[in-house]
């Protein structure tokens, strides 16, 4: 599903016009990266939890060449499901 997708769902649900839930799914979106950005958590009641961990410098290995490479420490957005998006994937 994209994005597009999504738009069209809401707006045939409310029957609100496409470019206003497309302004709105943008915004929550945009406000949800400024957030993560910006180092914060993002908890959703029974939809899950999105947040930024990092990831510490490892060794790694080329698989072509066996060549072992240093992999730098970095930041990473992890999402952990609720409840709910559990139940329903079970």
């Amino acid at each position: 599903m994209r994005k597009r997708d999504i738009v069209l769902s809401i707006s045939q649900d409310t029957g609100i016009k496409q470019v206003v839930v497309k302004e709105v799914v943008q915004k929550t979106f945009d406000t949800i990266l400024k957030a993560l950005k910006e180092g914060n958590r993002i908890e959703l009641r029974n939809f899950g939890v999105f947040q930024v961990k990092k990831r510490k410098k490892r060794v790694g290995r080329n698989p072509k060449t066996g060549e072992v490479i240093p992999v730098p420490e970095r930041y990473t957005v992890v999402f952990k499901p609720g409840l709910e998006m559990k139940n329903i994937t079970k």
